[in-house]
């Protein structure tokens, strides 16, 4: 395939993410315009030919001061309308972040399941492919898009970091609901597997409405005199977090370590994050940690990058590879054995 027929964008709040992306696949980010108006108004196109191109367009959708999450997804559908206008062969969203996905079903009576309204929207302005990272329902994702779907995971990522500073540690991993039990089993696999040991397993029982978190909290497993290390897809107010690391540590835990891809973390997470239950927070860059205050972003709250892990999804999805061979590696020794 000819390297001149794939085109990489990124939007204007997702630039320094598209940056990480392009530099492992030895590529420049494609130039556009996003041009606001006086009324509120705005346009975005693209300033460079993309007929007939397999265009990547790389925009996280979560909120942020000045651009909400309706901005950015606003945009990014605005954008895949102008390249499919401007002839665009074949167009992959590229979202680190995927907005609406925890929206999945409905809880209540005449509730909106906006997970499949953000899918038809992509959709009906002509985006042929999205690409995420640990979505919240997988399930949900992959039923609510009629166009494809590709999905990757931080597993791996979390398991080499785990591998390397808990050594010889007597370690559980405890899923914080019922609903993350299949996600934090694949990351005791993964962990497993970078550790040669088997790894113990416990979970707990929550209970949510109106968003709260409520009613009393039931570890299933040991984890007395042992790391603990709680694995979920999304950090928001940190409540779950909290409850889970509190009642680990009432129940004697040694330390305790949380896992999270998404790091969304609400103003309420500072309070959460600010206490002495959790000893370490680990997230990827798909949403910067712009909420946390300083002292707890530096000292609470470690970053592992993801973008070159979307780098290879990229490289392989333009290539006609598989993707399966991704959540396999143990990133961040995957590198591009053929760049374009």
């Amino acid at each position: 395939m000819d390297a001149n027929d794939i085109l990489l964008f990124a939007l204007n709040s997702s630039r320094e993410f598209g940056e990480g992306v392009a530099r492992p696949l030895e590529m420049e980010l494609s130039e556009h315009e996003e041009r606001d108006f006086g009324d509120g108004e705005h346009k975005i196109r693209p300033l460079v030919n993309v007929r007939n191109k397999h265009v990547f367009v790389i925009q996280s959708l979560y909120g942020e001061p000045g651009m909400s999450v309706n901005d950015k997804l606003n945009r990014l559908l605005f954008f895949i309308g102008a390249l499919k206008d401007a002839a665009a062969g074949e167009v992959t969203i590229v979202a680190p972040y995927l907005c609406y996905a925890r929206k999945d079903r409905k809880t209540k009576p005449r509730d909106p399941v906006t997970t499949r309204y953000v899918a038809t929207l992509m959709e009906a302005v002509g985006a042929d492919r999205v690409l995420t990272i640990d979505v919240h329902n997988l399930q949900a994702y992959q039923n609510a898009h009629r166009i494809q779907t590709e999905h990757l995971e931080a597993r791996h990522l979390f398991a080499r970091y785990f591998a390397d500073r808990v050594g010889q540690e007597a370690i559980v991993v405890l899923s914080p609901d019922l609903g993350g039990i299949k996600r934090a089993e694949g990351f005791r696999e993964a962990l497993g597997e970078a550790l040669g040991r088997e790894i113990p397993f416990a979970t707990m029982t929550k209970e949510r409405s109106e968003g709260e978190v409520s009613g009393d909290t039931t570890i299933y497993g040991e984890v007395e005199g042992k790391t603990v290390i709680i694995i979920d897809d999304l950090i928001s107010s940190g409540t779950t977090l909290g409850r889970a690391a509190g009642a680990c540590k009432k129940a004697g835990a040694k330390k305790v370590y949380a896992a999270a891809t998404h790091g969304a973390f609400t103003e309420q997470a500072n309070a959460v994050l600010a206490e002495d239950m959790l000893d370490k927070v680990l997230i990827t860059n798909t949403i910067p940690p712009f909420r946390l205050e300083k002292g707890i972003r530096e000292n609470k709250v470690e970053v592992l990058d993801v973008a070159p892990l979307f780098g290879e999804a990229i490289h392989r999805i333009w290539a006609g590879e598989p993707l399966a061979k991704l959540l396999k590696y143990n990133l961040p020794e995957v590198m591009l054995n053929d760049k374009f």
